[in-house]
């Protein structure tokens, strides 16, 4: 069993750590996702997401090149256990040498601040994959959720700007893969006109089943999957079940967020997904370090757990590769080469 997971906000985490003075390591650590948990999940690749929250006053690209710095560090001083990889022969170059790959994305494209030059350092760096947006708007588009807003209510009106166009075409021209988890609906459509290659959902389900906005409709899994691309199923508690019918339930008591996930949500939202878009669409995404610890996958150290549990639902073997690693390697493979 080999896993690529498209997404966690494990390196953020390190950063606010050191920042509070913390002592941290991605080697091992109280965190979703380190090394040590990495090995014994059977992991193959993780993504590596810079997260920045846009902050009034601040750059945003200042802070992502801090994060950068700490990836940096983490890759040099582990050396013995994980390279950072730009392209597929890379990654079997790992493999072969028994060593963990990490691939280098950015949750944001605020920190570009709308600069080609801040997007072409980012590809020098080895960033692979950028999220447009997060929940705020920015220079490239805007996102489908805020904190201001009805989480159940889409943006279908406000989607990528003129600048976003040319982003995501540069994106594509670059080779770095374009990421449309938090992007507004009309954002996914202009995405969708706007460029020719596969693009991916990093970490998103299924709205048909948890109308979460950060949810794919059922029209975007069946375009998403007819291009190519890949979904990464999210395992926070909250894009897994209907939090609206639990609220409803709960009587005014607001839930506990992820409290009462299991592994069976994901494995919902996995064969919903592919009935829509077909097998070859759905991934790994778990936002492992950015969410509540899922009750029964707390760590990437638990992942067998949900290949076993996809077994017993009637997934077959080269089903269940598929979805752990396969179909994310044929995305990088077509977009970032050999």
């Amino acid at each position: 069993m080999k896993i690529i997971d498209m997404h966690c906000d494990t390196i953020s985490e390190i950063f606010a750590a050191k920042e509070r003075g913390e002592k941290i390591s991605l080697r091992e650590s109280s965190l979703m996702v380190d090394l040590t948990k990495m090995k014994k999940g059977g992991y193959s690749v993780q993504n590596f997401a810079l997260f920045v929250e846009q902050t009034e006053g601040e750059s945003s690209f200042s802070k992502v090149k801090q994060l950068i710095t700490v990836f940096q560090e983490e890759m040099e001083q582990n050396r013995d256990l994980i390279r950072q990889v730009y392209t597929t022969s890379d990654i079997l170059k790992n493999e072969a040498d028994g060593k963990l790959s990490a691939l280098l994305t950015v949750e944001e494209g605020g920190v570009c601040e709308g600069k080609f030059e801040n997007l072409h350092f980012l590809y020098e760096k080895g960033v692979r994959m950028m999220t447009l947006t997060w929940n705020f708007p920015n220079e490239i588009g805007y996102p489908n959720y805020s904190k201001h807003k009805d989480c159940y209510t889409p943006n279908i009106q406000d989607g990528l700007t003129e600048t976003g166009i040319q982003f995501v075409q540069e994106m594509e021209r670059l080779g770095m893969l374009i990421d449309v988890s938090h992007l507004s609906d009309a954002g996914f459509y202009d995405v969708l006109k706007h460029t020719k290659r596969p693009f991916v959902a990093s970490h998103s389900n299924a709205r048909s089943i948890c109308p979460w906005v950060r949810n794919l409709t059922d029209d975007m899994i069946r375009k998403l999957g007819e291009r190519g691309g890949v979904i990464g199923l999210n395992f926070c508690g909250d894009f897994l079940r209907n939090r609206r019918e639990k609220e409803r339930k709960s009587v005014g008591r607001r839930p506990k967020p992820g409290g009462d996930a299991s592994l069976m949500d994901i494995v919902e939202h996995a064969k919903y997904i592919a009935n829509v878009g077909g097998i070859e669409c759905v991934g790994l995404g778990s936002d492992f370090d950015g969410i509540p610890p899922h009750p029964e996958l707390p760590g990437a150290d638990q992942l067998p757990k949900l290949a076993e549990t996809f077994a017993k639902c009637g997934f077959h073997e080269n089903e269940i590769d598929k979805i752990l690693y396969q179909n994310v390697f044929r995305v990088y493979n077509e977009i970032l080469g050999t």
